[in-house]
């Protein structure tokens, strides 16, 4: 059997597919339309771009677009794009080779190594899932004057909505974030038209400036929109529920899931692009020049949009839309933990309890913070919450981006050098960009502890 069809430098056999239940439960008929066939594909690519548009991007792109204005937008492009590539090679690792990111995991390193990268990555779920929780209960507090601590407690609700969903079937997932992303999008639309932003300003904004490296606050913002954008638990989830759907196993069937399957998250992918340029645009056109540079806290945003904007019904769609981004995060939150685990570990917990532990996990750090230090801390703790994603990201990227450029694993699907060019560089500025952060972080504590 050809490389092609049998790529065959992987040690031992999976034991069991990824996702089991949702394994190839969508078929994809060979004849049909180019649109009905994309459609089909359509689903995983969303699930995905959730992650891109969770309550933790909200507390970055808040900060960084009321502290600098729009200079941001070209990190949050960067972010994008890195997210695009980082996706197909998802996609491509899933189909080709059968096996989700942590099981390949699993299977090429050592046992050591992979318990290592399971903790990492469990470490980086956690840190997620705290700004999940953090936002939804930010969102029930502003829309009906819920407590904080009592939010994120409601939030552990949560489980049961998953696990009927799951029963139901993946489409109905699928739908249900689709339908919470449209809400969202919906919501800022609305709110760029009434924050009237300056067309020239975001332009400029998109165009790379060197100060971001040179402005340690600004450097710190901008790593945690990088971590906030690509998440490292998005590629486990992708490389996994690709597998949902039935397609022919040949060389040509591989090849167009490829295609579609990369079609459906680039797609995906840029409208979450809309969605985090949109929260950073209106935190800098309503508050970066109107003196409140120094708004980041979501609960000031909320309380002034309306007054700045002299629109009321403007904080209720900025409150409604943290609410859907904060529940739809939880759907895909719940599935990259029970890959995670299943992959690395190759054990299987009920779905309840592994979503229990998750939650639980964030809840408790969250309700300790607030309950100790109040309601103003919410912000640090989302923030740090994506500076730790950030930090965890290179040990999800390298792997993938070695798996999918090695010809004895992909066979003739194996990275072409263009593509190898994009993702080590894309590896590099995130690592670059991670040990730039945590020396200037060092240097801080030593010049704040000793002199």
């Amino acid at each position: 059997m050809s490389s092609e069809t049998q790529p065959s430098a992987w040690r031992q056999d999976l034991g069991t597919k990824s996702l089991p239940e949702v394994h190839e439960s969508i078929v994809v008929p060979k004849t049909m339309s180019f649109w009905r066939k994309l459609l089909a594909f359509s689903g995983p690519g969303f699930l995905v771009s959730v992650g891109y548009m969770d309550p933790g991007n909200w507390a970055t792109d808040l900060a960084g677009g009321a502290k600098f204005g729009y200079t941001l937008l070209t990190v949050i492009l960067l972010s994008n794009l890195m997210a695009i590539l980082l996706q197909h090679l998802c996609v491509k690792l899933g189909i080709v080779t059968g096996r989700d990111l942590a099981q390949a995991c699993r299977d090429h390193y050592s046992k050591p190594v992979s318990f290592a990268l399971w903790i990492l990555c469990e470490l980086a779920i956690c840190a997620c899932d705290l700004a999940e929780v953090i936002g939804s209960a930010i969102a029930l507090q502003l829309l009906f004057g819920i407590p904080l601590v009592w939010g994120c407690l409601i939030t552990a609700v949560d489980v049961f909505l998953v696990l009927w969903l799951q029963n139901k079937g993946f489409r109905y997932i699928e739908a249900i974030v689709l339908t919470l992303i449209v809400t969202i999008g919906g919501c800022f639309a609305l709110e760029l038209f009434f924050s009237q932003p300056s067309i020239s300003g975001i332009l400029s904004g998109f165009l790379p400036t060197p100060e971001i490296a040179k402005n340690s606050e600004m450097l710190f913002i901008a790593i945690g929109i990088l971590g906030a954008t690509v998440m490292p638990h998005n590629l486990y989830l992708h490389s996994s529920i690709v597998q949902t759907r039935k397609i022919d196993p040949t060389p040509e069937g591989k090849k167009e899931a490829i295609r579609f399957a990369t079609l459906d998250s680039t797609i995906a992918l840029m409208f979450a692009l809309f969605i985090n340029a949109s929260i950073l645009i209106l935190s800098a056109a309503t508050f970066h020049w109107s003196g409140h540079q120094d708004v980041a806290e979501i609960q000031d945003a909320f309380k002034l949009l309306s007054p700045l904007l002299g629109v009321g019904v403007a904080s209720i769609l900025f409150a409604v839309a943290l609410l859907a981004s904060g529940q739809n995060s939880t759907l895909t939150g719940t599935l990259a933990g029970q890959i995670v685990m299943e992959g690395f570990l190759n054990i299987r917990l009920k779905p309840w309890l592994r979503r229990l532990i998750t939650r639980a996990i964030a809840i408790v750090p969250a309700v300790l913070v607030i309950g100790i230090y109040g309601e103003g801390k919410t912000l640090d703790l989302l923030v740090w919450s994506q500076v730790i994603l950030s930090l965890q990201l290179s040990f999800a990227v390298i792997p993938l981006i070695y798996f999918t450029s090695n010809k004895l694993k992909m066979g003739n699907f194996a990275n072409p050098l263009w593509i190898k060019v994009l993702a080590w560089t894309t590896a590099a500025i995130i690592v670059t960009l991670n040990l730039k952060f945590l020396f200037d972080m060092a240097s801080s504590f030593v010049i704040s502890t000793f002199f």
